[in-house]
């Protein structure tokens, strides 16, 4: 039979191993967000307007709806899990997809975002998309962690594939600078789930390059540059 004093000892290291956990879900890393809506708008402005290609206009239309899809399904983790990795990478997608809203405006670009409610998109897709993660994402904490992993994944890989087809120098410094945060965002996922002990692999990305992200400290700061074309 245990002694009270071994019974004690376990439930201190119960306790502060739970103590870690939640320390690491409420990590300061995810907050560190690159754009910031407000100072993005000035700086958008002050760029040209210049000639839009189609590439560019479909791309701006789906980035918008797809940075929409990571902060809804982030609120809605938030308020399941109430893990605050999620809260905090939220108000980081808010920003995103209002970055990408004011270069609509800008190229006069109707925006797909007909209603703001949540888990509400015209893109069948992102949808479908969306109603799978956050099935996914309401089975286990853990696993709401893989699907926040997934969209950073995913969206790195859109962010790189539209960077291909722009010249334009305002779309070109929003996408790098949204690329920029979702690889900032993938290492706060991945320190949160090797917190809970989870040797996370990559679902998206090539394992070396998502070795590449995870293996190197945040960034911080803007990056403001011409497209592939100029």
């Amino acid at each position: 039979m245990k002694s009270l004093s071994q019974i004690f000892a376990k439930l201190i290291l119960t306790a502060f191993t739970t103590i870690i956990i939640i320390t690491a879900c409420n990590s300061p890393v995810e907050s560190n967000n690159v754009i910031n809506s407000g100072d993005v708008s000035e700086v958008l402005k002050a760029m040209p307007i210049e000639e839009i290609n189609s590439d560019e206009n479909e791309g701006l239309v789906f980035m918008r709806e797809e940075e929409k899809l990571a902060r809804d399904i982030y609120l809605v983790l938030y308020k399941k899990w109430n893990a605050n990795v999620f809260n905090n990478i939220s108000k980081s997608e808010q920003k995103h997809t209002d970055a990408i809203k004011i270069l609509l405006d800008k190229y006069q670009i109707t925006d797909p975002v007909i209603s703001d409610e949540v888990g509400v998109f015209s893109n069948p897709d992102l949808q479908a998309l969306y109603n799978t993660l956050i099935e996914k994402g309401n089975t286990s904490l853990i696993e709401a962690l893989k699907v926040g992993a997934a969209i950073e994944e995913i969206d790195i890989l859109d962010l790189q594939k539209n960077l291909e087809k722009v010249d334009n120098e305002d779309i070109t410094y929003v996408y790098n600078n949204l690329m920029r945060g979702s690889r900032n965002h993938l290492r706060a996922f991945n320190q949160n789930l090797e917190a809970q002990e989870v040797d996370y692999k990559a679902q998206y990305l090539d394992q070396d390059q998502f070795e590449a992200i995870v293996s190197t400290s945040i960034e911080k700061g803007s990056n403001r540059g011409r497209g592939r074309n100029r």
